[in-house]
């Protein structure tokens, strides 16, 4: 186990590394935040695969894919004079804190579902954040991580969405079942001729909406 030191350390000889190849790789040079997102993206799938099968080797790997692109990212703000790692860390940590109330202050929380719903209110709460319940929720996620954040923020405002119809119907694997029941729904929009990335999007939309009315007919 590093010690808070020895991982200091280690991310300083990340930072030098990053900034030779800035300057010294043709590639690394011609790298500004719209052509390297794109890989971040990437690297976040490769390190969710690599968590999901269990592979710890493979994390270790992945996790410092993910980690260059966060440094790397960060020099081009540096660069720009907008931000640097330092101010990134620090921002995560100011974060951490404020919205762990129920570990940095005086907060009760006895389960996770408290905890996000916490999390949610706070975040609304914050400066700068588009308001309502659907806030800064980012539309070019993929349709079932869009949907998720959707139903996510519903929940923590108190509007759930009843699975009781389909849940009652898997079986104990609920991973397994649950990709089961995705992938017949995939299937059964191949058969009809149905694009199910935009007939999700479309189902994750008319949530949204009718939560947002239910919510705008309530402050009314």
């Amino acid at each position: 186990m590093s010690t808070p030191d020895e991982s200091g350390r280690a991310l300083a000889r990340l930072d030098e590394i990053s900034r030779r190849l800035r300057v010294e790789c043709p590639w690394d040079r011609e790298q500004d935040e719209r052509s390297i997102v794109p890989h971040t993206v990437e690297e976040a799938y490769e390190l969710a695969d690599a968590a999901n099968r269990g592979d710890a080797r493979k994390m270790v790997d992945e996790l410092g894919d993910v980690l260059f692109q966060v440094v790397f990212l960060s020099l081009l703000l540096e660069e720009r004079g907008e931000g640097d790692f330092a101010a990134v860390a620090d921002h995560c940590r100011q974060k951490l804190v404020r919205r762990h109330p129920h570990v940095f202050g005086d907060v009760e929380a006895g389960s996770a579902g408290e905890v996000l719903r916490n999390w949610d209110q706070i975040k609304r709460g914050e400066e700068g954040r588009e308001p309502g319940i659907f806030g800064e929720v980012p539309e070019n996620l993929p349709g079932p991580l869009y949907a998720r954040k959707v139903l996510r923020r519903a929940s923590s405002a108190g509007a759930d969405f009843a699975t009781d119809p389909v849940s009652d119907h898997l079986e104990a694997d609920d991973f397994g079942s649950v990709g089961d029941l995705l992938f017949a729904a995939v299937a059964l929009a191949r058969e009809k001729k149905v694009d199910p990335e935009l007939a999700l999007r479309s189902a994750a939309d008319r949530f949204r909406q009718r939560i947002e009315r239910e919510e705008s007919a309530t402050r009314e």
